[in-house]
């Protein structure tokens, strides 16, 4: 009996503290999402009122007026070849740097480490120039590609650090065997690193869905403007539409929960991989 409320004593102050940690991050998407579907004059009455009916159309002006439709299509189109891309790259360099004898491989590992922690205001100005010489600016190439290099280093030690807690006894089985490194990677390492790279994937889908800073200065075409740009739509000299703004902040963050419920196990176990071993 003493031990049953022992237990408890120690099990209650930590559901308590976690489910604190959920209000505070469920609250403010809650608010968001009250807020969408008020009109102007609601919102003077105060945060937490409910409005007297919910006013969808919010969204569909959004959705329409907002130009959002081109601008979801446009993120669409530049996260799947970043995270795509970024995963295939990260899993090849990931690979040389945890089997494979490289010359001068811890200085290329810290110069890695070093290009993660380089702010993207630092080289933006000379990224912009490159663009421009190269003829890319207002392309799809000048959002794809520089978000790849960015998501290179960051793939290449996640991975590394994932192979590394793989169990040495079934690659060294698969070498004795004869097989190739190319088999090893694709056949034995591949399905192993399933879960690590689906959690790299939603790592490298949320920053590339919310980056911001590439698209307003690479891209001043509407055309070609993402979803965090489109924001701006709503935000004039003196006033903000602040249910509509609301409205897209929901379409921004409405894939971003999808694709995490979606892989929400792959996710905590790539997150978890190796941490019992």
């Amino acid at each position: 009996m003493s031990g049953g409320l022992s237990l408890s004593r120690t099990v209650w102050p930590t559901r308590i503290i976690m489910w604190s940690f959920a209000l505070v991050t469920v609250v403010p998407f809650g608010l968001l999402i009250l807020t969408s579907l008020k009109s102007r004059p609601d919102l003077m009455q105060g945060a937490f009122v409910l409005p007297e009916y919910p006013h969808f159309e919010n969204y569909a002006s959004a959705w329409v007026d907002g130009h959002f439709s081109v601008y979801f299509l446009n993120s669409v189109l530049i996260v799947f070849p970043v995270v795509i891309v970024s995963i295939f790259l990260g899993t090849l360099s990931g690979f040389a740097f945890a089997f494979l004898s490289l010359p001068f491989k811890r200085f290329l590992f810290a110069l890695l480490a070093f290009g993660m922690m380089v702010p993207v205001e630092a080289f933006i100005i000379p990224l912009y120039y490159e663009m421009r010489y190269t003829g890319l600016i207002n392309t799809y190439a000048a959002l794809i590609l520089p978000q790849i290099a960015l998501s290179i280093p960051f793939a290449t030690i996640f991975m590394a650090s994932a192979m590394e807690q793989l169990p040495k006894d079934i690659l060294e089985a698969a070498v004795l065997d004869g097989a190739t490194r190319a088999y090893v990677l694709r056949r034995v390492i591949v399905p192993l690193m399933l879960p690590a790279m689906s959690t790299l994937g939603v790592f490298l889908f949320i920053w590339t869905w919310n980056e911001f800073l590439i698209p307003l200065i690479l891209v001043n075409d509407d055309s070609y403007r993402t979803l965090p740009i489109g924001m701006l739509f709503f935000q004039g000299r003196y006033t903000v539409n602040t249910p509509v703004l609301t409205a897209g902040a929901v379409i921004v963050i409405a894939p971003l929960v999808v694709i995490y419920m979606v892989f929400q196990r792959k996710f905590i176990s790539g997150l978890t991989a190796g941490a019992t071993k």
